[in-house]
């Protein structure tokens, strides 16, 4: 049972999807753990701490391999490298990447979609999405503190007060939730929103004020799966209101707003960026699907009459050493069930509701159910 760990490819994927103490963890369940040169050097580890954690390190790691992990889907050009039947762990984006999903099948690789993890309590170690999100989060803040600059807490001193600053969290999923503990620990009054109810009570536990409207439409706006639902015309116009005249008083503003599958949600109007004083920083975590936040770009920052729009990707990318320790323990969680631990041997149960949520092709055909080709 061979386990091979690829670089990535991506030169701003900084992130690497094994660390020592997973490689440990793999070997002592029989698999020969083998790293591509250089995959951790970006998130602070280097070949020699893999190699002290029992694993191989070969130019050569993924022929034969029996067992892939990524961060990324492998492109058509690391395809090439896999033997036929491996399978494949990623965070795999399959929406709306249909080309890439039947390169996959056509290389009869069997590939899974980490981020596809159903949200059970089985499941939580494997979470993906939370791990990485919580981190983006957390990012986010950071990068909304550098650019305001001013200090977020108030002080007061013998030459005066400085006031504390004023964050709005829009979104309160993992991101959000830890956008707002990260505001507050560094001193910020914080508000936030969100379509789904039940964020209410955790917004407030966080020593945070809610904002929304809370209408019939808003006490049933979250699916069985704990994801927001899309709101109608009529609500989101009656929040836009609302929160229009709250984004007037803000300086950092934090959209962590994403609806799976779908183009990010447009939170924040141009009208509403040029209603914010000069000097407020607005970050959008959602930059990847199109953004929360009209006039974001993808990997710069916008600004315009003197407010800032931060559009990086991958923030969870900016913290890599923390961010490729949780998912590697999260691939290790999954894979660890796939194993037979008294014939050291792998042995996959496809009927498995995890393998099932996250299997995306196998034996040269995509197979999930979301993802078949339109007839």
């Amino acid at each position: 049972m061979k386990i091979a760990v690829a670089k990535e490819i991506d030169p701003l994927e900084p992130r690497v999807a094994a660390s020592p103490d997973t490689v440990k963890k793999f070997k002592a369940l029989g698999a020969e753990v083998v790293i591509e040169p250089g995959a951790g050097i970006k998130s602070g580890v280097p070949d020699a701490e893999f190699t002290a954690a029992g694993a191989t390190v070969s130019a050569d790691a993924l022929k034969d391999a029996d067992i892939i992990i990524k961060v990324k889907r492998p492109e058509a050009s690391e395809l090439a490298n896999y033997r036929r039947g491996a399978l494949v762990f990623a965070i795999m984006d399959p929406y709306g990447n249909d080309a890439a999903l039947k390169a996959m099948a056509d290389a009869g690789i069997a590939s899974f979609a980490m981020e596809l993890m159903p949200r059970i309590t089985r499941a939580q170690v494997m979470d993906v999405l939370s791990s990485q999100a919580n981190l983006a989060g957390y990012r986010a803040v950071i990068e909304g503190a550098e650019a305001f600059g001013r200090a977020f807490p108030m002080m007061m001193t013998a030459a005066g007060t400085v006031p504390a600053t004023k964050v709005f969290v829009m979104g309160v999923g993992v991101a959000g939730l830890q956008a707002i503990a990260t505001a507050r620990r560094l001193g910020a009054i914080v508000s936030a929103t969100d379509v789904r109810p039940a964020t209410k009570e955790q917004v407030e536990s966080l020593g945070a004020k809610f904002l929304a409207v809370e209408d019939e439409e808003f006490k049933n706006a979250q699916t069985a799966g704990g994801y927001a639902k899309e709101m109608s015309k009529e609500y989101q116009a009656k929040q836009a209101a609302l929160t229009a005249e709250h984004i007037k008083k803000q300086d950092v503003i934090i959209t962590t707003a994403l609806i799976p599958g779908r183009p990010a949600p447009r939170l924040v109007t141009m009208e509403m960026v040029k209603s914010m004083r000069p000097g407020s920083v607005l970050v959008d975590l959602a930059v990847e699907r199109g953004g929360n936040v009209e006039g974001v770009k993808l990997g710069e920052t916008v600004e315009i009459d003197g407010v800032k729009i931060i559009g990086f990707p991958n923030l969870a990318g900016r913290v890599a050493a923390s961010a490729s320790g949780l998912y590697a323990r999260n691939l290790f969680a999954f894979i660890e069930t796939m194993i037979d631990k008294k014939e050291k041997t792998l042995a996959v149960n496809w009927d498995d509701e995890l393998v099932k949520a996250t299997a995306l092709t196998k034996d040269g055909a995509i197979i999930h159910p979301n993802f078949q080709p339109k007839a």
